[in-house]
């Protein structure tokens, strides 16, 4: 029986410090992104874009954000009029229209990341390769769990 209330206590805190780890990065996020004169969506979005290889579609940008399609148009005219991204019709197919980020301003936001980047770094430096495997795992599996659970309160 110990064992079951030690494991409920360690899940416990994982899930309280994971809370307060989203509160914290959200707050940082919104920050950041004032900083740079942006909206804390558009941030993400930009970080996101960053991530995924694209160029991508606006519909895809809304999946990729977890906006509506409305919403998502509204982001990339946001982006577009900030120099961010560029839009361009797919060669594959005239009715589609690519999104994709510009090299204007992305030294800009590279920049205001060196800081934050760096100090980020430097949290995981006392972790060993076999904990960053274990870490890396973690965020991914909630990744997922947060993914689908977005979905599922929109649904209902």
């Amino acid at each position: 029986m110990p064992e079951r209330t030690t494991r409920a206590a360690a899940v416990a805190a994982v899930t309280a410090a994971a809370r307060r780890h989203h509160a914290a990065y959200t707050l940082f996020n919104q920050a950041l992104a004032e900083q740079l004169g942006l909206h804390p969506t558009d941030l993400q979005c930009v970080s996101l874009l960053g991530l995924e290889p694209g160029p991508h579609t606006t519909g895809e940008i809304a999946k990729l954000t977890g906006l509506t399609s409305g919403a998502a148009t509204r982001l990339v005219d946001r982006l577009e009029k900030a120099g961010l991204v560029e839009r361009r019709p797919d060669t594959h197919d005239r009715r589609k229209t690519l999104v994709s980020l510009t090299t204007a301003r992305t030294p800009h936001i590279e920049a205001a990341w060196e800081a934050p980047g760096r100090a980020f770094e430097q949290a995981l430096d006392d972790f060993t390769d076999d904990e960053l495997a274990v870490i890396e795992r973690y965020l991914r599996r909630v990744t997922d769990v947060g993914t689908e659970q977005t979905a599922r309160i929109r649904e209902s």
